[in-house]
Protein backbone atom coordinates (compact mmCIF):
# COMPACT_ATOMS: atom_id res chain seq x y z
CA UNK A 1 0.00 0.00 0.00
CA UNK A 2 1.36 3.74 -1.24
CA UNK A 3 1.50 5.76 2.20
CA UNK A 4 -0.92 8.66 1.42
CA UNK A 5 0.64 12.02 1.19
CA UNK A 6 -0.43 15.52 3.25
CA UNK A 7 0.00 17.82 0.86
CA UNK A 8 -1.68 21.20 -0.01
CA UNK A 9 -3.79 19.58 -2.50
CA UNK A 10 -4.47 16.53 0.00
CA UNK A 11 -5.37 19.43 3.15
CA UNK A 12 -8.26 20.99 0.53
CA UNK A 13 -9.69 17.72 -0.35
CA UNK A 14 -10.20 16.51 3.36
CA UNK A 15 -11.63 19.86 4.36
CA UNK A 16 -14.06 19.58 1.06
CA UNK A 17 -15.08 16.37 2.26
CA UNK A 18 -15.69 17.18 6.05
CA UNK A 19 -17.92 20.23 4.94
CA UNK A 20 -19.63 17.66 2.26
CA UNK A 21 -20.67 13.78 4.71
CA UNK A 22 -21.30 13.46 8.03
CA UNK A 23 -18.30 11.39 9.40
CA UNK A 24 -18.82 8.57 11.86
CA UNK A 25 -15.94 10.63 14.20
CA UNK A 26 -14.31 14.03 14.85
CA UNK A 27 -11.26 14.35 16.03
CA UNK A 28 -10.30 17.81 17.27
CA UNK A 29 -6.44 18.37 18.16
CA UNK A 30 -3.40 16.79 16.09
CA UNK A 31 -1.05 15.79 18.99
CA UNK A 32 0.05 12.61 19.33
CA UNK A 33 -2.92 11.08 20.96
CA UNK A 34 -5.19 12.48 18.24
CA UNK A 35 -3.24 11.00 15.62
CA UNK A 36 -3.45 7.83 17.87
CA UNK A 37 -7.23 7.99 17.69
CA UNK A 38 -7.65 8.95 14.14
CA UNK A 39 -5.38 5.95 13.43
CA UNK A 40 -7.41 3.57 15.77
CA UNK A 41 -10.74 4.68 14.56
CA UNK A 42 -10.26 4.37 10.58
CA UNK A 43 -8.62 1.25 11.09
CA UNK A 44 -11.83 -0.36 12.71
CA UNK A 45 -13.76 1.12 9.75
CA UNK A 46 -14.95 4.09 11.03
CA UNK A 47 -15.12 7.07 8.98
CA UNK A 48 -12.78 9.90 10.33
CA UNK A 49 -11.94 13.63 10.09
CA UNK A 50 -9.24 15.52 11.98
CA UNK A 51 -8.78 19.24 12.52
CA UNK A 52 -5.54 20.81 14.09
CA UNK A 53 -5.48 24.60 14.82
CA UNK A 54 -2.07 24.93 14.09
CA UNK A 55 0.69 22.37 12.79
CA UNK A 56 0.45 18.93 13.59
CA UNK A 57 2.50 18.12 16.64
CA UNK A 58 3.00 22.21 17.68
CA UNK A 59 1.91 21.77 21.06
CA UNK A 60 3.07 19.31 24.03
CA UNK A 61 3.82 16.65 21.04
CA UNK A 62 7.22 18.02 19.87
CA UNK A 63 8.58 19.45 22.92
CA UNK A 64 8.43 16.63 24.99
CA UNK A 65 11.92 14.50 26.41
CA UNK A 66 11.87 12.32 23.21
CA UNK A 67 11.44 8.83 25.52
CA UNK A 68 9.76 5.72 24.86
CA UNK A 69 10.14 4.60 28.25
CA UNK A 70 7.86 3.23 31.23
CA UNK A 71 8.96 5.67 33.92
CA UNK A 72 11.33 4.25 36.20
CA UNK A 73 10.59 7.02 38.51
CA UNK A 74 6.82 6.12 39.22
CA UNK A 75 8.07 2.60 40.16
CA UNK A 76 8.79 4.35 43.46
CA UNK A 77 5.24 5.72 43.66
CA UNK A 78 4.60 2.22 43.19
CA UNK A 79 2.48 2.55 40.33
CA UNK A 80 3.09 -0.66 38.81
CA UNK A 81 0.42 -1.44 36.38
CA UNK A 82 1.48 2.39 34.80
CA UNK A 83 4.63 0.74 34.44
CA UNK A 84 4.09 -2.42 32.80
CA UNK A 85 1.26 -0.95 30.55
CA UNK A 86 3.99 1.72 29.50
CA UNK A 87 6.91 -1.01 28.80
CA UNK A 88 4.49 -3.02 26.86
CA UNK A 89 4.14 -0.35 24.57
CA UNK A 90 7.76 0.19 24.51
CA UNK A 91 8.05 -3.08 23.34
CA UNK A 92 5.49 -2.85 20.48
CA UNK A 93 7.00 0.35 19.43
CA UNK A 94 10.54 -0.92 19.11
CA UNK A 95 9.63 -4.16 17.70
CA UNK A 96 6.49 -4.00 15.56
CA UNK A 97 4.81 -0.85 15.10
CA UNK A 98 7.61 1.87 14.32
CA UNK A 99 11.11 0.10 14.32
CA UNK A 100 12.24 2.99 11.80
CA UNK A 101 11.64 5.73 14.72
CA UNK A 102 12.03 4.17 17.92
CA UNK A 103 15.19 3.17 19.22
CA UNK A 104 17.04 2.16 21.97
CA UNK A 105 19.53 4.00 24.25
CA UNK A 106 21.55 3.01 27.14
CA UNK A 107 21.40 5.06 30.53
CA UNK A 108 23.78 5.34 33.49
CA UNK A 109 22.08 5.87 36.60
CA UNK A 110 24.81 6.92 39.19
CA UNK A 111 24.76 5.75 42.70
CA UNK A 112 26.24 8.70 45.37
CA UNK A 113 26.15 6.11 48.55
CA UNK A 114 27.13 2.32 48.48
CA UNK A 115 23.52 2.02 50.25
CA UNK A 116 22.07 3.12 47.45
CA UNK A 117 22.82 -0.09 45.05
CA UNK A 118 20.48 -2.46 46.56
CA UNK A 119 17.51 -0.03 46.55
CA UNK A 120 18.24 1.05 42.89
CA UNK A 121 19.75 -2.66 41.76
CA UNK A 122 16.05 -4.25 42.99
CA UNK A 123 14.32 -1.23 41.21
CA UNK A 124 15.80 -1.67 37.97
CA UNK A 125 15.53 -5.33 38.34
CA UNK A 126 11.87 -4.87 38.69
CA UNK A 127 11.73 -2.40 35.85
CA UNK A 128 13.70 -5.36 33.38
CA UNK A 129 11.29 -8.03 34.48
CA UNK A 130 7.98 -6.16 33.98
CA UNK A 131 9.15 -5.18 30.03
CA UNK A 132 9.29 -9.08 29.68
CA UNK A 133 5.37 -9.93 30.83
CA UNK A 134 4.31 -8.81 27.44
CA UNK A 135 5.09 -11.45 24.65
CA UNK A 136 4.49 -9.09 21.61
CA UNK A 137 7.91 -6.58 22.80
CA UNK A 138 11.32 -6.79 21.90
CA UNK A 139 13.57 -7.16 24.50
CA UNK A 140 16.59 -4.62 25.32
CA UNK A 141 19.87 -5.66 27.04
CA UNK A 142 19.49 -6.50 30.62
CA UNK A 143 20.78 -3.95 33.43
CA UNK A 144 24.47 -3.95 34.72
CA UNK A 145 25.88 -3.05 37.76
CA UNK A 146 29.01 -1.36 37.28
CA UNK A 147 31.94 -0.40 39.72
CA UNK A 148 32.65 3.33 39.69
CA UNK A 149 35.98 3.15 37.53
CA UNK A 150 33.33 1.03 35.41
CA UNK A 151 31.01 3.44 34.97
CA UNK A 152 33.77 6.45 34.52
CA UNK A 153 34.57 4.59 31.24
CA UNK A 154 30.85 4.82 30.09
CA UNK A 155 30.72 8.11 31.12
CA UNK A 156 34.11 9.88 31.43
CA UNK A 157 32.54 12.96 31.96
CA UNK A 158 31.66 12.65 35.66
CA UNK A 159 33.34 13.77 38.57
CA UNK A 160 34.94 10.93 40.47
CA UNK A 161 33.50 12.48 43.79
CA UNK A 162 29.94 12.27 41.97
CA UNK A 163 29.52 8.45 42.55
CA UNK A 164 30.78 5.70 44.12
CA UNK A 165 29.53 3.03 41.37
CA UNK A 166 25.86 2.79 39.01
CA UNK A 167 23.56 1.05 37.46
CA UNK A 168 23.23 1.31 33.73
CA UNK A 169 20.10 0.25 31.87
CA UNK A 170 17.88 0.95 28.82
CA UNK A 171 14.98 2.71 27.38
CA UNK A 172 14.51 4.17 23.89
CA UNK A 173 13.86 7.00 21.78
CA UNK A 174 11.84 9.05 19.35
CA UNK A 175 12.13 11.91 17.13
CA UNK A 176 7.93 13.29 18.56
CA UNK A 177 7.75 15.28 16.16
CA UNK A 178 8.29 13.01 13.41
CA UNK A 179 6.38 10.18 14.77
CA UNK A 180 3.11 11.86 15.06
CA UNK A 181 3.11 13.25 11.51
CA UNK A 182 4.00 9.20 10.38
CA UNK A 183 0.92 8.32 12.69
CA UNK A 184 -1.20 10.67 10.74
CA UNK A 185 -0.09 10.09 7.23
CA UNK A 186 -0.55 6.22 8.24
CA UNK A 187 -4.45 7.33 9.14
CA UNK A 188 -4.91 9.13 5.74
CA UNK A 189 -3.69 6.10 4.13
CA UNK A 190 -6.48 4.18 5.22
CA UNK A 191 -8.81 6.71 4.62
CA UNK A 192 -8.75 9.57 7.59
CA UNK A 193 -9.15 13.13 6.12
CA UNK A 194 -6.75 15.23 8.13
CA UNK A 195 -6.32 19.17 8.27
CA UNK A 196 -3.82 21.41 9.97
CA UNK A 197 -4.59 25.49 10.53
CA UNK A 198 -8.11 24.21 11.27
CA UNK A 199 -10.01 25.70 14.16
CA UNK A 200 -12.74 24.53 16.06
CA UNK A 201 -14.64 27.26 17.81
CA UNK A 202 -17.57 25.38 18.86
CA UNK A 203 -20.03 22.52 18.85
CA UNK A 204 -22.59 21.63 16.66
CA UNK A 205 -25.69 20.86 19.24
CA UNK A 206 -28.98 19.37 18.49
CA UNK A 207 -30.32 19.51 21.70
CA UNK A 208 -28.48 18.19 24.75
CA UNK A 209 -26.51 16.00 21.82
CA UNK A 210 -23.53 17.18 20.28
CA UNK A 211 -23.25 16.33 16.23
CA UNK A 212 -20.35 18.04 15.11
CA UNK A 213 -18.22 21.19 15.33
CA UNK A 214 -17.81 24.36 13.67
CA UNK A 215 -14.80 24.79 12.65
CA UNK A 216 -12.13 27.88 10.45
CA UNK A 217 -9.94 27.17 7.93
CA UNK A 218 -7.32 29.44 9.18
CA UNK A 219 -5.55 29.78 5.86
CA UNK A 220 -8.40 30.75 3.82
CA UNK A 221 -10.62 32.30 6.43
CA UNK A 222 -13.50 30.72 5.71
CA UNK A 223 -16.21 28.82 8.77
CA UNK A 224 -18.19 26.08 8.36
CA UNK A 225 -19.76 23.12 10.31
CA UNK A 226 -18.69 19.35 10.06
CA UNK A 227 -20.98 17.16 10.79
CA UNK A 228 -20.00 13.76 13.05
CA UNK A 229 -21.80 11.16 15.02
CA UNK A 230 -19.57 11.85 17.91
CA UNK A 231 -16.47 14.39 18.60
CA UNK A 232 -13.27 13.73 20.11
CA UNK A 233 -11.34 16.53 22.17
CA UNK A 234 -7.89 15.56 22.24
CA UNK A 235 -6.99 19.18 23.36
CA UNK A 236 -4.47 18.02 26.24
CA UNK A 237 -4.08 20.89 28.36
CA UNK A 238 -6.80 22.37 26.94
CA UNK A 239 -8.96 20.12 28.27
CA UNK A 240 -10.99 22.10 30.60
CA UNK A 241 -11.34 25.26 28.51
CA UNK A 242 -13.01 22.33 26.14
CA UNK A 243 -15.48 21.27 28.77
CA UNK A 244 -16.74 25.20 29.61
CA UNK A 245 -17.93 24.87 25.85
CA UNK A 246 -20.59 22.34 26.54
CA UNK A 247 -21.75 23.61 30.03
CA UNK A 248 -21.66 22.41 33.56
CA UNK A 249 -19.35 21.03 35.28
CA UNK A 250 -16.42 19.23 34.25
CA UNK A 251 -15.61 15.76 34.75
CA UNK A 252 -11.64 15.59 33.72
CA UNK A 253 -9.63 18.81 35.37
CA UNK A 254 -5.68 19.09 33.93
CA UNK A 255 -3.26 21.10 35.07
CA UNK A 256 -0.41 21.93 32.65
CA UNK A 257 3.01 21.34 33.95
CA UNK A 258 5.97 23.02 32.17
CA UNK A 259 9.10 20.94 31.25
CA UNK A 260 12.13 23.04 29.98
CA UNK A 261 14.63 21.13 28.04
CA UNK A 262 18.02 22.28 27.02
CA UNK A 263 20.02 21.12 23.93
CA UNK A 264 24.32 21.40 23.42
CA UNK A 265 26.30 20.10 21.71
CA UNK A 266 27.60 16.08 21.77
CA UNK A 267 31.27 17.45 22.44
CA UNK A 268 30.68 19.28 25.48
CA UNK A 269 30.21 15.92 27.67
CA UNK A 270 32.02 12.72 26.87
CA UNK A 271 30.12 10.00 27.22
CA UNK A 272 28.91 7.04 25.13
CA UNK A 273 25.34 6.21 27.10
CA UNK A 274 22.36 9.00 28.50
CA UNK A 275 22.75 9.98 32.25
CA UNK A 276 19.46 9.95 34.45
CA UNK A 277 19.68 11.95 37.65
CA UNK A 278 17.45 12.28 40.66
CA UNK A 279 16.78 16.03 41.82
CA UNK A 280 14.78 17.27 44.88
CA UNK A 281 11.52 17.81 42.24
CA UNK A 282 11.35 15.09 39.73
CA UNK A 283 14.84 13.12 38.16
CA UNK A 284 17.39 15.09 35.06
CA UNK A 285 17.92 13.24 32.37
CA UNK A 286 21.15 13.72 29.78
CA UNK A 287 20.00 12.35 26.52
CA UNK A 288 22.05 11.32 23.50
CA UNK A 289 20.18 13.15 20.38
CA UNK A 290 22.64 12.97 16.87
CA UNK A 291 25.70 15.38 17.59
CA UNK A 292 24.00 16.67 20.59
CA UNK A 293 22.49 16.38 24.21
CA UNK A 294 19.17 16.97 25.04
CA UNK A 295 19.24 18.04 29.16
CA UNK A 296 16.02 18.08 30.77
CA UNK A 297 13.76 18.51 32.63
CA UNK A 298 11.79 20.92 35.02
CA UNK A 299 8.54 20.47 36.21
CA UNK A 300 6.65 23.47 37.66
CA UNK A 301 3.07 24.45 37.48
CA UNK A 302 1.96 26.77 34.85
CA UNK A 303 -1.07 29.06 34.54
CA UNK A 304 0.08 31.56 32.04
CA UNK A 305 -0.52 31.33 27.57
CA UNK A 306 -0.69 27.96 27.04
CA UNK A 307 0.06 28.58 23.09
CA UNK A 308 3.29 29.80 24.11
CA UNK A 309 4.64 28.39 27.22
CA UNK A 310 8.12 29.96 27.94
CA UNK A 311 12.00 28.91 29.26
CA UNK A 312 13.15 31.41 31.48
CA UNK A 313 16.46 32.44 33.17
CA UNK A 314 15.54 30.56 35.76
CA UNK A 315 14.44 27.49 34.34
CA UNK A 316 17.55 27.29 32.32
CA UNK A 317 19.87 27.75 35.46
CA UNK A 318 18.12 24.77 37.11
CA UNK A 319 19.05 22.41 34.44
CA UNK A 320 22.59 23.84 34.04
CA UNK A 321 22.83 23.61 38.05
CA UNK A 322 21.68 20.31 38.38
CA UNK A 323 23.94 18.56 35.62
CA UNK A 324 26.90 20.57 36.30
CA UNK A 325 26.42 18.92 39.86
CA UNK A 326 28.24 15.71 38.28
CA UNK A 327 29.96 17.10 35.57
CA UNK A 328 34.06 17.38 35.56
CA UNK A 329 34.00 20.58 33.29
CA UNK A 330 30.60 22.45 33.94
CA UNK A 331 28.30 23.98 31.06
CA UNK A 332 27.72 27.42 30.91
CA UNK A 333 24.54 29.10 29.14
CA UNK A 334 27.21 29.98 26.36
CA UNK A 335 27.44 26.40 25.45
CA UNK A 336 23.67 25.80 24.98
CA UNK A 337 22.89 25.39 21.00
CA UNK A 338 18.70 25.50 22.13
CA UNK A 339 15.50 25.94 24.68
CA UNK A 340 12.81 24.38 24.00
CA UNK A 341 9.27 24.60 26.53
CA UNK A 342 6.46 22.10 26.69
CA UNK A 343 3.05 21.57 28.48
CA UNK A 344 2.33 18.01 30.20
CA UNK A 345 -1.13 17.36 30.72
CA UNK A 346 -1.66 16.28 34.21
CA UNK A 347 -4.84 15.06 35.69
CA UNK A 348 -5.08 16.87 38.86
CA UNK A 349 -5.79 15.60 42.42
CA UNK A 350 -4.59 16.26 45.53
CA UNK A 351 -0.92 17.42 45.34
CA UNK A 352 -0.45 20.55 44.93
CA UNK A 353 3.57 19.47 43.26
CA UNK A 354 2.69 18.84 39.49
CA UNK A 355 5.44 16.32 39.89
CA UNK A 356 3.09 14.33 41.59
CA UNK A 357 0.44 14.42 40.04
CA UNK A 358 -0.95 11.30 37.94
CA UNK A 359 0.59 10.50 34.17
CA UNK A 360 -2.52 8.02 34.11
CA UNK A 361 -4.98 9.00 31.47
CA UNK A 362 -8.84 8.89 31.96
CA UNK A 363 -11.69 8.87 29.50
CA UNK A 364 -15.36 10.78 30.32
CA UNK A 365 -18.57 11.39 27.72
CA UNK A 366 -19.63 14.76 29.48
CA UNK A 367 -23.00 15.31 27.07
CA UNK A 368 -24.17 12.61 24.46
CA UNK A 369 -21.91 12.92 21.37
CA UNK A 370 -18.77 14.10 22.50
CA UNK A 371 -15.73 11.90 24.11
CA UNK A 372 -12.96 13.62 26.27
CA UNK A 373 -9.42 11.81 26.57
CA UNK A 374 -6.51 13.85 28.96
CA UNK A 375 -3.87 12.90 31.11
CA UNK A 376 -1.24 9.80 29.85
CA UNK A 377 1.82 9.82 28.50
CA UNK A 378 3.22 9.90 25.15
CA UNK A 379 4.64 6.57 25.44
CA UNK A 380 0.77 5.30 25.91
CA UNK A 381 -0.58 7.77 23.43
CA UNK A 382 -1.58 3.99 21.93
CA UNK A 383 -3.58 2.80 24.49
CA UNK A 384 -5.10 6.31 25.45
CA UNK A 385 -6.90 6.11 21.87
CA UNK A 386 -7.82 2.76 21.45
CA UNK A 387 -9.77 3.60 24.93
CA UNK A 388 -11.04 6.90 23.48
CA UNK A 389 -12.28 4.99 20.36
CA UNK A 390 -13.90 2.43 22.83
CA UNK A 391 -16.24 5.08 24.35
CA UNK A 392 -16.65 6.22 20.67
CA UNK A 393 -17.83 2.85 19.99
CA UNK A 394 -19.87 2.62 22.64
CA UNK A 395 -21.33 6.15 21.63
CA UNK A 396 -22.42 4.96 18.81
CA UNK A 397 -24.22 1.79 20.22
CA UNK A 398 -22.12 -0.84 19.61
CA UNK A 399 -20.70 -2.99 16.38
CA UNK A 400 -17.40 -1.56 15.93
CA UNK A 401 -14.87 -3.58 15.81
CA UNK A 402 -11.95 -4.64 18.25
CA UNK A 403 -8.50 -2.17 18.12
CA UNK A 404 -6.21 -3.68 16.00
CA UNK A 405 -3.67 -1.00 16.49
CA UNK A 406 -0.70 -3.08 18.57
CA UNK A 407 -0.37 -4.99 15.46
CA UNK A 408 -0.65 -2.23 12.87
CA UNK A 409 3.26 -0.88 11.39
CA UNK A 410 3.19 2.57 10.88
CA UNK A 411 4.04 4.14 6.99
CA UNK A 412 7.99 2.94 6.51
CA UNK A 413 8.06 0.23 8.94
CA UNK A 414 7.56 -2.59 6.40
CA UNK A 415 11.20 -3.20 4.62
CA UNK A 416 12.95 -1.24 6.61
CA UNK A 417 15.19 -3.61 8.56
CA UNK A 418 16.12 -4.69 5.20
CA UNK A 419 16.74 -1.44 3.54
CA UNK A 420 18.95 -0.48 6.43
CA UNK A 421 20.65 -4.34 5.78
CA UNK A 422 21.30 -2.86 2.22
CA UNK A 423 22.45 1.30 3.06
CA UNK A 424 25.66 0.74 1.43
CA UNK A 425 24.40 -0.39 -1.79
CA UNK A 426 21.36 2.46 -1.77
CA UNK A 427 23.98 5.16 -1.19
CA UNK A 428 25.95 4.01 -4.42
CA UNK A 429 22.74 3.87 -6.42
CA UNK A 430 21.52 7.20 -5.31
CA UNK A 431 24.98 9.29 -5.50
CA UNK A 432 24.75 9.89 -1.52
CA UNK A 433 27.36 9.07 1.43
CA UNK A 434 26.24 6.37 3.43
CA UNK A 435 25.72 8.06 6.24
CA UNK A 436 23.20 10.48 4.59
CA UNK A 437 21.19 7.47 3.62
CA UNK A 438 21.38 6.52 7.42
CA UNK A 439 20.18 9.36 8.23
CA UNK A 440 17.18 9.34 5.73
CA UNK A 441 16.49 5.88 6.63
CA UNK A 442 16.11 6.59 10.81
CA UNK A 443 13.84 9.26 9.52
CA UNK A 444 11.37 7.81 6.76
CA UNK A 445 12.08 4.12 7.30
CA UNK A 446 10.98 2.76 3.84
CA UNK A 447 9.71 5.84 2.66
CA UNK A 448 12.99 6.93 1.63
CA UNK A 449 12.58 6.13 -1.38
CA UNK A 450 10.22 9.10 -1.98
CA UNK A 451 12.79 11.10 -0.90
CA UNK A 452 15.04 9.80 -3.02
CA UNK A 453 12.99 10.25 -6.18
CA UNK A 454 13.00 13.52 -5.77
CA UNK A 455 16.73 14.24 -5.62
CA UNK A 456 16.71 11.92 -8.45
CA UNK A 457 14.35 14.39 -10.53
CA UNK A 458 16.45 17.38 -8.79
CA UNK A 459 20.04 17.04 -8.12
CA UNK A 460 20.27 19.98 -6.30
CA UNK A 461 18.32 18.45 -3.77
CA UNK A 462 20.77 15.87 -2.83
CA UNK A 463 23.09 19.05 -1.33
CA UNK A 464 22.75 19.80 2.38
CA UNK A 465 20.56 22.54 3.54
CA UNK A 466 22.54 25.85 3.78
CA UNK A 467 23.34 26.47 7.80
CA UNK A 468 21.96 23.02 8.51
CA UNK A 469 23.76 20.73 6.82
CA UNK A 470 22.77 17.95 8.66
CA UNK A 471 19.68 18.29 6.51
CA UNK A 472 19.56 17.78 2.85
CA UNK A 473 17.17 20.04 0.65
CA UNK A 474 15.35 17.50 -0.40
CA UNK A 475 13.94 17.17 3.23
CA UNK A 476 12.03 20.68 3.20
CA UNK A 477 10.13 20.21 -0.22
CA UNK A 478 9.42 16.73 1.25
CA UNK A 479 7.88 18.06 4.22
CA UNK A 480 5.31 20.24 2.14
CA UNK A 481 4.51 17.73 -0.66
CA UNK A 482 4.08 14.93 1.66
CA UNK A 483 3.92 15.53 5.83
CA UNK A 484 1.88 18.92 5.98
CA UNK A 485 4.02 21.45 6.25
CA UNK A 486 2.34 24.76 5.31
CA UNK A 487 4.70 27.47 6.75
CA UNK A 488 8.16 27.94 7.44
CA UNK A 489 8.41 27.21 11.26
CA UNK A 490 6.77 23.84 10.45
CA UNK A 491 9.72 22.42 8.84
CA UNK A 492 12.46 24.27 10.90
CA UNK A 493 11.00 23.23 13.86
CA UNK A 494 9.10 19.94 13.80
CA UNK A 495 9.83 18.41 10.41
CA UNK A 496 13.40 18.88 11.09
CA UNK A 497 14.72 20.22 14.25
CA UNK A 498 16.57 22.84 12.93
CA UNK A 499 15.15 25.60 15.37
CA UNK A 500 17.22 23.77 18.68
CA UNK A 501 20.21 21.85 16.58
CA UNK A 502 21.85 25.19 14.96
CA UNK A 503 23.99 27.56 16.68
CA UNK A 504 21.85 30.65 15.07
CA UNK A 505 18.09 28.29 15.57
CA UNK A 506 17.88 28.19 12.25
CA UNK A 507 18.03 31.64 11.21
CA UNK A 508 20.85 31.03 8.40
CA UNK A 509 18.66 27.92 6.69
CA UNK A 510 15.31 30.12 6.69
CA UNK A 511 15.41 32.02 3.02
CA UNK A 512 16.56 28.93 1.95
CA UNK A 513 14.08 26.74 3.29
CA UNK A 514 11.03 29.04 2.19
CA UNK A 515 12.30 28.78 -1.49
CA UNK A 516 12.16 25.58 -1.56
CA UNK A 517 8.70 25.63 0.04
CA UNK A 518 7.85 28.48 -1.74
CA UNK A 519 7.20 25.93 -4.87
CA UNK A 520 5.06 23.20 -4.45
CA UNK A 521 2.79 26.22 -1.64
CA UNK A 522 2.40 28.61 -4.58
CA UNK A 523 4.11 31.76 -2.69
CA UNK A 524 5.74 34.62 -4.49
CA UNK A 525 8.51 36.73 -3.02
CA UNK A 526 6.66 38.47 -0.78
CA UNK A 527 5.16 35.75 1.20
CA UNK A 528 8.83 34.22 1.25
CA UNK A 529 9.59 37.62 3.01
CA UNK A 530 7.02 37.10 5.32
CA UNK A 531 7.63 33.83 6.75
CA UNK A 532 11.05 34.18 7.09
CA UNK A 533 10.29 37.76 9.21
CA UNK A 534 7.88 36.11 10.88
CA UNK A 535 10.44 32.63 12.10
CA UNK A 536 13.46 35.65 12.91
CA UNK A 537 10.58 37.35 15.37
CA UNK A 538 9.56 34.39 16.98
CA UNK A 539 13.33 33.14 17.44
CA UNK A 540 13.88 36.70 18.92
CA UNK A 541 10.52 36.83 20.85
CA UNK A 542 12.19 33.09 22.20
CA UNK A 543 15.69 33.90 23.14
CA UNK A 544 14.38 37.71 24.89
CA UNK A 545 12.15 35.63 26.85
CA UNK A 546 15.28 33.16 28.20
CA UNK A 547 16.70 36.53 29.51
CA UNK A 548 13.73 36.88 31.75
CA UNK A 549 13.86 36.55 34.90
CA UNK A 550 10.44 34.76 35.87
CA UNK A 551 7.83 32.96 34.04
CA UNK A 552 5.61 35.91 34.03
CA UNK A 553 8.09 38.31 32.44
CA UNK A 554 9.31 35.42 30.12
CA UNK A 555 5.50 34.68 28.78
CA UNK A 556 4.91 38.22 28.46
CA UNK A 557 7.66 38.65 26.36
CA UNK A 558 7.18 35.38 23.94
CA UNK A 559 3.58 36.22 23.95
CA UNK A 560 4.23 39.69 22.46
CA UNK A 561 5.99 37.49 19.56
CA UNK A 562 3.64 37.43 16.21
CA UNK A 563 2.05 34.03 15.35
CA UNK A 564 3.48 32.20 12.14
CA UNK A 565 0.84 32.48 10.63
CA UNK A 566 -1.65 35.63 10.37
CA UNK A 567 -4.60 34.55 11.93
CA UNK A 568 -8.12 34.56 10.55
CA UNK A 569 -10.57 36.15 13.30
CA UNK A 570 -11.97 33.40 15.40
CA UNK A 571 -11.94 32.74 19.06
CA UNK A 572 -9.52 30.30 20.81
CA UNK A 573 -10.99 27.07 21.75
Amino acid sequence: MTAARLGPGERDAALDHMAGNELDVLVVGGGIVGAGVALDAVSRGLSVGLVEARDFASGTSSRSSKLIHGGLRYLEQLDFALVREALTERGLLLGRIAPHLVRPVPFLFPLRHHWERPYVGAGVALYDALSLTSTHTRGLPAHRHLTRRGAQRIFPALRRDALVGAVRYWDAQVDDARYVVTVLRTAATYGAHLASRTQAVGFLREGEHVTGARVVDLERGREFPIRAKQVVNAAGVWTDDIQQMVGGRGQIHVRASKGVHLVVPRDRIQASSGLILRTEKSVLFVIPWGRHWIIGTTDTAWDLDKAHPAASRADIDYVLDHVNAVLKTPLTRDDVEGVYAGLRPLLSGESDETSKLSREHTVAHPVPGLVLIAGGKYTTYRVMAKDAVDAVAHGLGGGVPESVTDRLPLVGADGYAVLWNQRRALARRAGLHVSRIQHLLRRYGSLVHEVLELVAERPDLGEPLTGADDYLRAEVVYAVLCEGARHLDDVLSRRTHIAIETWDRGLAAAEEAARLMAGPLGWDNGQIAREVEYYRKRIEAERAAQEQDSDHEADAVQHGAPDIVPQAAAARL
